[in-house]
């Protein structure tokens, strides 16, 4: 149904949230001029400094210190939630028996680069997958020292893997289809102990004093495990938030019937592809620079030409358009998956740990 305007508002002002509001402010100028007036209404983080700045740098009308004052607002149509993991379930529930639209934020399906990488395995030379390796790589936990907080308390699978894995797990059944089982899982915490923090330990708490009490860490700072798709291609996953040099490392090779591609996040705006043609001198991985004849770049970016490039920060625009125009009933962009496919991811994870506790036998994902 469309409407005049649309009011927005994020909840969670750290560095996910910055990103949501930033795509909110971007979103009306990419791909197309008929989505509603866009209406940047409020900012909502417990610790409010976030939520001020976070309001004042994107243009957003005001700043709140909890969630329901989002909820009663009558000035706010769609709210991106960025802070920690619900209770998947009862939200995937609650969502199949409303008409609202409800979504994911797997961002990373708005990449031009994997989308185009995902179209040769679909339809393309490369053909259906038989092994996808890879990798989420980042060091935001390395320091010994940087102060407990709620990152560190939860359960196993609850660290590295629900963190960054879980986006990592989505990649894959992306380019590959639904995982069925997992097997082979290593949870392991590294970093037994940190110090309790003086102040608010927000974010990834740098540069937070901290104590000389220590508390345990409850989850997992590495995670590794093998997958079996629905298509019997074979997947091996890498998790870290301890992988010191490398803040966001996000990479995979596909190995397919046809070829093989490969993609790495520090070079967004390329990919590389090896296609199996027959001439064999020149039958190697090459070089792809994104451009228009790729997915999301026409009229996407201010300079939407060949070779200029494009960062993370771009998904966020690209995925915040696609969830207004859901709104406002519009069909432009590919949809944001819905809570039932996040509701799957979270089931990948929970085999993941219970591959763990079994000694690494095959765990199937429940459907």
């Amino acid at each position: 149904m469309s409407q005049p305007s649309i009011g927005v508002a994020v909840i969670g002002a750290g560095m996910a949230g910055r990103a949501h509001a930033s795509g909110y402010r971007s979103a009306p100028a990419v791909f197309a001029t008929e989505l509603p007036e866009v209406r940047l209404v409020a900012i909502a983080d417990a610790h409010e400094p976030f939520a001020v700045d976070t309001a004042r740098r994107y243009g957003y009308q005001r700043a709140e210190t909890s969630w329901q004052a989002i909820a009663e607002a009558a000035d706010i149509d769609a709210v991106s939630v960025v802070v920690a993991n619900e209770d998947g379930q009862a939200m995937a529930d609650h969502a199949a028996k409303s008409d609202r639209v409800a979504a994911v934020g797997f961002t990373f399906r708005r990449s031009p680069a994997i989308n185009a990488i995902r179209q040769q395995v679909t339809g393309g030379v490369l053909g259906p997958v038989t092994h996808f390796n890879g990798h989420y790589w980042c060091d935001y936990g390395f320091r010994p020292d940087a102060p407990m907080s709620w990152r560190y308390r939860g359960g196993p699978g609850s660290g590295a893997l629900a963190d960054i894995g879980t986006h990592l797990v989505d990649v894959g059944e992306f380019l590959c289809g639904p995982v069925t089982s997992v097997r082979g899982t290593i949870l392991s915490t590294m970093i037994p102990d940190r110090p309790v923090a003086l102040g608010a330990a927000v974010g990834h708490a740098a540069g937070v004093p901290v104590s000389d009490v220590r508390e345990p860490v409850r989850n997992d700072d590495i995670a590794t495990f093998t997958a079996t798709f629905a298509n019997g291609a074979t997947g091996t996953f890498s998790v870290s938030r301890i992988a010191y040099g490398l803040a966001n490392a996000l990479g995979f090779e596909v190995f397919c019937s046809g070829g093989a591609a490969a993609f790495d996040l520090a070079r967004a705006a390329e990919f590389t592809i090896a296609d199996g043609t027959p001439a064999s001198e020149v039958n190697g991985y090459r070089q792809v620079l994104i451009g228009p004849a790729h997915p999301y770049i026409t009229r996407g970016l201010p300079m939407d030409f060949p070779s200029v490039g494009h960062g993370q920060n771009d998904f966020f625009t690209f995925q915040a358009r696609a969830f207004l125009d859901e709104i406002a009933g519009l069909d432009r962009l590919p949809r944001c998956p819905g809570l039932a496919e996040g509701l799957h991811n979270l089931r990948v994870l929970e085999a993941v740990v219970a591959a763990a506790r079994g000694d690494g036998q095959a765990v199937r994902v429940e459907p």
